[in-house]
């Protein structure tokens, strides 16, 4: 048997370093070729590092959130054979010596990001080593508790919300349900044991709590975390916002898939939009554009690639609309659908996240009235759509019913003139409360 490294492998477009954002094995498990062992994450994307050879991990190289250098010691395998442990550590320039499989010292008690426990500190003679096994947690007298100390319980939002309600702790709870998870029978017997706090006794939802829960800020969170400070921190926002009248827009909207829904892709506000943005930017081509501010130079595109805010379980992804310029309203919505899916499954590449010249940013139904979009840095405008609400209207000195949306558009002041945003987004008002003239050439 020998060691087999696998070093961090190098992503490409001259990146140096990654954020480990999760491991997918452990030490001890059986891998085979091509599985995947991690998950790291570069400035554009999520990256899956898989396994060259099978065999079984002996030590992990770093923990979930660590920043890791390309060609530094990801994992170590067990494998068939003489491995390369011997070539790996010649080809480092690190002066740590090899260590046997067994008595390796481990970094890699990694936090995993379902059960949340802490890495084991590791000691200070090697960047790898075993996992050291766990103690049982003690219980305290009458209160038992099934989980280790930091360990998050697993419940349902229902489950929290009434043991908030309670003024139960849930760290102290035994789940019986599967993988530990809290019910509200647990609940339940956890109130009645606890003396002086039974589920009905007065007062209980008004309990004082002390708990605090500390987050690292990993993975796509740091990257949304970074980027939105770079931007603010780069570039001089001011936001205009224009009531828009969308009655005709969305009529038009439920006629096309009422016709063409089983047959095509259902159409959203989204498509319709997209295709106002192409329209109206050949009047403004100074809105379609991004400022390389540290050349001071600005370049403006006759591709009109749209970023389009989506929203994920672990954060804001910006996957990009590729030539909307060249596509109908029915090639955009399926494309937005895919890139969506892709985004919200963690499976967008680096190309469909990157390279957008102008973004929309939408929160559907929780749009607001007003938002004041952050610019998608290096680009110069957003434009953000608010909640369409049935209002009443003057027409023709009589009030009438009327769908009404706000576009809040946030412009980078130092390209776009506020005279020039007022009217490129005057432009979209007239597209989209005259839709025929979206296709009008």
């Amino acid at each position: 048997m020998g060691v087999h490294v696998i070093k961090m492998p190098d992503i490409g477009e001259g990146i140096a370093e990654v954020e480990l954002v999760e491991w997918h094995v452990s030490p001890g498990d059986a891998v085979a070729e091509d599985q995947v062992l991690a998950d790291v994450m570069t400035d554009k994307a999520t990256v899956e590092i898989p396994s060259p050879v099978a065999g079984r991990v002996l030590a992990l190289g770093g923990k979930v959130g660590q920043v890791m250098a390309v060609g530094s010691d990801l994992i170590r395998i067990e494998v068939e054979g003489a491995g390369n442990l011997k070539e790996a550590l010649a080809a480092s320039a690190g002066p740590a010596a090899p260590a046997a499989p067994h008595s390796a010292t481990v970094q890699a008690a990694a936090v995993r990001p379902e059960t949340g426990r802490p890495a084991a500190p590791a000691p200070a003679a090697s960047s790898m080593a075993e996992p050291q096994p766990r103690s049982p947690a003690p219980a305290s007298a009458g209160m038992p508790s099934s989980r280790q100390p930091g360990e998050k319980p697993i419940a349902s939002p229902a489950v929290r919300r009434r043991a908030w309600d309670l003024g139960i702790e849930l760290q102290f709870v035994p789940g019986t349900g599967t993988a530990g998870r809290v019910t509200h029978e647990d609940l339940d017997a956890y109130a009645v044991r606890r003396p002086g706090t039974g589920a009905s006794s007065a007062g209980v939802r008004f309990a004082e709590r002390n708990d605090e829960e500390v987050l690292p800020v990993i993975g796509l969170r740091r990257r949304i975390a970074q980027k939105m400070q770079e931007a603010k921190r780069r570039i001089p926002h001011f936001t205009y916002v224009e009531e828009v009248d969308v009655t005709e827009l969305e009529s038009l909207r439920a006629r096309l898939n009422a016709q063409w829904g089983a047959e095509r892709t259902r159409l959203t506000l989204l498509p319709l939009l997209a295709r106002a943005i192409v329209v109206a930017v050949r009047e403004f081509p100074e809105v379609n554009a991004r400022f390389d501010d540290d050349n001071g130079m600005v370049t403006r595109h006759g591709a009109v690639h749209i970023g389009i805010a989506t929203q994920t379980d672990g954060g804001l992804m910006v996957p990009v609309l590729r030539h909307a310029e060249a596509r109908d309203l029915w090639s955009s919505a399926a494309e937005i659908v895919r890139l969506a899916d892709s985004a919200r499954a963690a499976k967008a590449g680096r190309e469909e996240l990157s390279g957008s010249t102008i973004t929309i940013t939408s929160l559907g139904a929780l749009g607001g009235i007003v938002t004041t979009p952050v610019i998608n840095h290096p680009e110069v405008a957003i434009v953000g759509v608010n909640r369409i609400v049935e209002r009443p209207v003057m027409r023709g000195g009589m009030v009438v019913p009327r769908l009404m949306m706000n576009l809040s558009s946030s412009f980078d002041h130092r390209v776009v003139d506020g005279a020039v945003a007022a009217r490129f987004v005057q432009a979209l008002r007239g597209l989209l409360e005259c839709p025929a003239t979206l296709f009008v050439e």
